[in-house]
């Protein structure tokens, strides 16, 4: 796993002190790229959970801004911020009526409900992983591939959705087509508010 910037050259780098400088100094993304690959490189699973519990310890004392730190994984404060932020984006979508009324249209338009949920897709991962609001490492993907934090922030306002909304009588299961395309179109703003959620507080 790679860090957004290079490391500084040992004994016998033929680079400049100005190319080192055009560099940075090294950052806490840098101590995560260097933790991870210690991880990986050690024999025994106690020596695993205390380089684990080493990165969680420099996550938490960075003397950083709000914006721009070093995030990774999805843990139960994760969840809490993404289940705050998916509500407060979702329950003016459960009361308005013109969440039924576009899920009713693009229950017709099965190539406008895959657009939909792409679009969910994609501003999440814009936010998570392009907008730059912090720097999100992906750590111990699920299956090898699936970061946790991508999936956590989609799973939260789903059950949330869907739960909320057939609670309060906003969906009909008994045409559960229907039922999916509502939920789809309220998950939109509820999956931006997730992720805003598990980002913003750092």
């Amino acid at each position: 796993m790679s860090g957004r910037r290079g490391r500084r050259g040992g004994d016998g780098d033929d680079r400049t002190p100005d190319s080192e400088a055009d560099e940075g100094d090294p950052d806490m993304g840098d101590l995560f790229d260097e933790l991870a690959e210690l991880e990986e490189t050690v024999d025994s699973d106690e020596e695993r959970e205390q380089v684990r519990e080493t990165m969680r310890t420099a996550m938490e004392v960075q003397e950083t801004p709000v914006f721009g730190r070093v995030v990774f994984g999805f843990d139960r404060s994760d969840a809490a911020e993404a289940l705050l932020g998916s509500l407060l984006f979702g329950i003016p979508m459960f009361v308005e009526g013109g969440t039924n009324e576009v899920g009713e249209f693009i229950a017709q338009r099965p190539l406008y409900f895959a657009a939909t949920n792409a679009l969910t897709l994609a501003l999440v991962a814009g936010i998570l992983y392009v907008a730059d609001f912090q720097d999100v490492r992906v750590y111990r993907p699920i299956f090898g591939f699936l970061p946790r934090k991508f999936l956590g922030v989609l799973a939260i306002p789903l059950v949330t959705a869907v739960v909320v909304m057939t609670v309060w009588g906003r969906v009909d299961w008994a045409d559960p087509w229907l039922a999916v395309c509502q939920v789809a179109v309220a998950l939109v703003p509820m999956a931006i508010g997730a992720a805003l959620g598990d980002l913003l507080p750092g």
